[in-house]
């Protein structure tokens, strides 16, 4: 079969199921199921995690017991072989029987005693509370949840307007409390979030037009679900393909829309491994060759002005491979080996047209927000660089500024590579 394709941008997702499911609670309120002690682990990836990331596969399999790793994998977030047109072709299929075999072989390959496809999708929702489901779940050291649409995971794995647990989720859930790691990229890192987890949108839109609870049929439309996800990973909201999508603006636009003080923004072929998860004391650490943007809303202030939203005294991080992160302290720990940078370039920062890299830009480049980021912590020539939006009325400009808190760090010498404490402010113009 060919590899699982990563998810279209601008993927309508889940257009006419019911939402009952996104509307009934208030933030505060979405998910008041106790959170026990966790022996476990998450490794949460940005989506278009590679075949030869032996970094990634590595460490979810040795945190599954290594030789004696035996992985679960669910795709449900795929469409069911019934809904394929390709069903009958291994060279091209992409379903959630196809995408199984595929990861299981993968983390057979990456070394894994066993590694076996859960039967579950949106054909065989009633299996998720079945016995021999429930035995096989039971039998597994780790879990992998693939990509697609996260809302399928809600559909199979969830009941009910209060989203209780299927047998199936209540059984990982167990595990995971006595020391499985859960792991999953694109939506199946998504689906970890608890209240207010992203349906979709893009970064323009959000910032214009704010966002809503629900999926919609313009993809482009900044949407959550109150209830959430399965709520494993409690210190922010999750957003993923965050610098290849320019998510950066929408990830912005809904923590301040919900009342979150934090996002994580995992980019591609990179995780955020988190020890102590759904616990007050959760440890992450990045590994890849990409990294996680930490947006700090603590001191930020959202408005409306006459020419639209505005955000102040945001702050942006970006941490890179081995750096770690303490959730209940704000802390970040940079890795050892990375040192300092004393800024050395005289040359302005670029100038940045498109900060949330358009879809409606030909010539945008990914990661386009992170890239200005870092050529302002390389330069002694200012301060303060600002970048806009591709799109006008209004055109929204960003403003990143060096300032107490921020801090600069190389792992080569040749740049910046983290960054932490950068001020973001968000205006129209």
């Amino acid at each position: 079969m060919r590899a699982p394709s990563a998810p279209a941008r601008r993927t309508v997702l889940a257009c006419g199921l019911a939402v009952a499911l996104l509307t009934a609670a208030s933030p505060a309120t979405a998910d008041s199921r106790p959170v026990p002690h966790r022996a476990g682990s998450l490794v949460l990836i940005g989506g278009a995690l590679k075949e030869d990331n032996t970094q990634v596969y590595g460490e979810i399999v040795k945190r599954a017991g290594g030789e004696h790793a035996r992985i679960g994998v669910i795709t449900a977030a795929s469409v069911p072989e019934s809904q394929d047109p390709h069903a009958g072709d291994p060279d091209r299929c992409s379903n959630s029987a196809c995408n199984g075999a595929y990861y299981a072989d993968l983390f057979k390959r990456h070394g894994a005693a066993d590694a076996q496809w859960i039967p579950l999708d949106i054909d065989h929702v009633a299996d998720a509370d079945s016995d021999a489901v429930v035995a096989q779940v039971e039998s597994m050291t780790g879990f992998f949840f693939g990509g697609g649409d996260q809302y399928r995971y809600v559909t199979t794995l969830l009941r009910g307007e209060e989203h209780k647990d299927s047998r199936v989720l209540a059984a990982i859930r167990a595990k995971l409390a006595r020391g499985a790691v859960v792991a999953g990229s694109s939506a199946g890192a998504q689906i970890a979030s608890g209240p207010d987890m992203v349906s979709g949108g893009e970064s323009y839109e959000g910032l214009r037009d704010g966002s809503a609870p629900g999926y919609f049929d313009d993809p482009a439309r900044l949407g959550y679900v109150p209830r959430g996800g399965f709520g494993f990973l409690r210190s922010g909201l999750v957003d993923t393909h965050t610098g290849a999508y320019g998510r950066e603006g929408r990830a912005l636009r809904l923590a301040a829309d919900t009342g979150h003080d934090r996002v994580y923004g995992l980019e591609e072929n990179t995780a955020l491994v988190v020890d102590r998860p759904g616990t007050p004391h959760e440890h992450l650490t990045v590994l890849g060759p990409q990294g996680v943007a930490v947006l700090d809303l603590r001191q930020a202030r959202a408005g409306d002005s006459a020419d639209g939203w505005t955000l102040r005294r945001a702050r942006y991080s970006h941490l890179t491979d081995g750096d770690r992160y303490d959730a209940r302290t704000w802390t970040a720990r940079v890795a050892p080996g990375k040192r300092p940078l004393a800024p050395s370039a005289t040359t302005p920062v670029p100038a940045n047209g498109d900060v949330f890299h358009s879809t409606a830009n030909p010539d945008g480049a990914p990661y386009s927000f992170r890239t200005t980021a870092r050529a302002l912590a390389s330069t002694r020539a200012q301060d303060s660089a600002t970048a806009t939006t591709y799109e006008t009325g209004p055109r929204f400009t960003v403003t990143f500024t060096k300032g107490r808190g921020f801090a600069a760090y190389s792992g080569d010498g040749a740049g910046a590579g983290t960054v932490t404490g950068l001020r973001i402010d968000i205006a129209p113009r």
